[in-house]
């Protein structure tokens, strides 16, 4: 078990918060000492001082648990993407100052976007309260899995879970589980290539590689950023353990690289795919050539315009806070009761409220859309917990929120026999949800449905003879 640390520590948690407020009358020292909080949130939790790491493996063996990759992708987009926001705006475009006057800069939104870093702060803060709380990894298992069998049992998970998750796209009412079972396989798959490799099983390699590269290309034709991302960042976690010096020369580059890429290809994709009728495949070539050669008629201010509001959602953000509880009361539980309505598979309700549809009347009341246009501008998490009771509001859902993911860590790994299928795989597989916190009710019945698949699974498994009591 962890050593728990003194109460104290985790006071120190909520500082940046208490500052930030504390200058709340000078909006850009505020917003500052909130972003910044953040990163000293993000060092002392991940170093242990808060509450002790786990001590079962190796910290570069244990990246996948919430304390690591989930914080890190989830207040990485949440808190400390809005640093580009920020300096759009005080007039900055392109890393350049636009405005020589601080007077020209819109104090309204100025003020805003302090008060929204504030609640990302405060958010982050109870996050991390709500995972470390919970961070009580077992020092013996109650199932296991042969070592010799894992690199097998891997591969095969992600074949199997391919197919099933196309067949779930068949079924109407059942979709969610396609998309559970999708990431599923290629989480088995990825993980499985990270396997083979330093094995050096030669077939398994050249198959998981396979599986590999066509989950990539698929990401790359689907016109968004996210699965194309994540396929490079999960395969660079897995291989970290045994090849950390390539690792940090080869996958952290191809990040960066992405990041630069990425928002001109996929204009250029979804201009070409998604506006006309140019087949997926045409597309991809015109994207590519566009994203490499540097065109300027195709990236003209794309490239910042995806930093300053595709990155961040804080815009959306600073529009639920000057209409709530200004022009529009405090949600309350209602959110709640919708996510309830929500976890209700169509299949049982046929004439089941569209999600879609509840999630965006908050949307349109608050003006941040125009009711009647095509766009879909669903809340993040942390929007959801303001509106439903602000400060509190906030505390409480985050705090849950990382107490939840932490919880359903441990029993992943107390079902299936440890960090590699428990976490690395069950974990990562169905509940990747939680690295983006999308609005209540879209989460909830994720979590739900997901919480469902891996009880099942850990009995399929159970049933036939892969997991085995100690």
């Amino acid at each position: 078990m962890n050593k728990k640390q003194p109460v104290e520590r985790y006071l120190v948690l909520y500082l940046p918060w208490g500052l930030a407020l504390l200058f709340q009358s000078d909006p850009v020292l505020s917003y500052l000492i909130a972003w910044l909080g953040s990163l000293l949130i993000l060092y002392l939790s991940m170093t242990g001082w808060i509450r002790p790491i786990p001590k079962d493996r190796p910290v570069a063996e244990q990246l996948m648990r919430p304390i690591f990759l989930v914080q890190i992708i989830f207040i990485g987009y949440m808190a400390v993407s809005s640093i580009f926001y920020f300096l759009n705006v005080l007039g900055f475009e392109d890393f350049h100052m636009t405005s020589n006057s601080y007077f020209s800069v819109d104090q309204e939104n100025l003020e805003l976007t302090a008060i929204c870093q504030r609640y990302y702060v405060l958010g982050h803060a109870a996050f991390v309260t709500g995972v470390t709380s919970f961070m009580k990894y077992p020092d013996k298992q109650k199932y296991y899995v042969e070592k010799e069998r894992l690199a097998n049992i891997l591969l095969t998970t992600a074949l199997i879970a391919l197919p099933v998750s196309v067949a779930f796209a068949k079924v109407p009412g059942l979709s969610q589980f396609y998309f559970q079972f999708s990431s599923l396989s290629f989480i088995a798959g990825t993980l499985a290539l990270a396997f083979a490799i330093p094995l050096k099983k030669i077939g398994n390699t050249i198959l998981c590689a396979v599986l590999y590269g066509s989950n990539f290309y698929q990401a790359l034709i689907s016109g968004f950023k996210e699965p194309i991302i994540i396929s490079v960042l999960v395969l660079g976690v897995f291989l970290y353990p045994n090849y950390k010096k390539l690792v940090i020369v080869i996958f952290v580059p191809a990040l960066i690289v992405l990041f630069i890429l990425l928002p001109t290809f996929n204009k250029v994709f979804r201009e070409n795919n998604w506006g006309g009728d140019v087949a997926a495949d045409d597309a991809y070539t015109l994207a590519l050539n566009a994203a490499i050669n540097n065109d300027p008629t195709s990236n003209e201010n794309t490239e910042w315009s995806f930093l300053v509001f595709r990155l961040s959602e804080i815009d959306m953000f600073t529009g639920f806070v000057k209409s709530t509880p200004a022009n529009i009361d405090y949600y309350g539980f209602k959110l709640l009761q919708q996510s309830a309505i929500a976890v209700i598979p169509r299949i049982f309700w046929p004439g089941k409220p569209i999600t879609e549809e509840l999630a965006m009347e908050r949307v349109y009341d608050a003006g941040v859309v125009t009711r009647g246009s095509s766009a879909s501008a669903k809340t993040a998490f942390v929007v959801d917990a303001y509106l439903s009771g602000g400060t509190i509001g906030v505390f409480i859902a985050l705090f849950l929120y990382g107490a939840i993911a932490q919880l359903i860590s441990l029993k992943a790994e107390h079902l299936f026999g440890g960090y590699i299928l428990g976490t690395a795989l069950i974990f990562t597989g169905l509940f990747q949800i939680f690295w983006r916190g999308l609005n209540f009710e879209f989460l909830i019945n994720a979590v739900f449905w997901s919480y469902i698949s891996m009880l099942i699974l850990f009995r399929v498994l159970r049933a036939i003879g892969v997991l085995k009591e100690v």
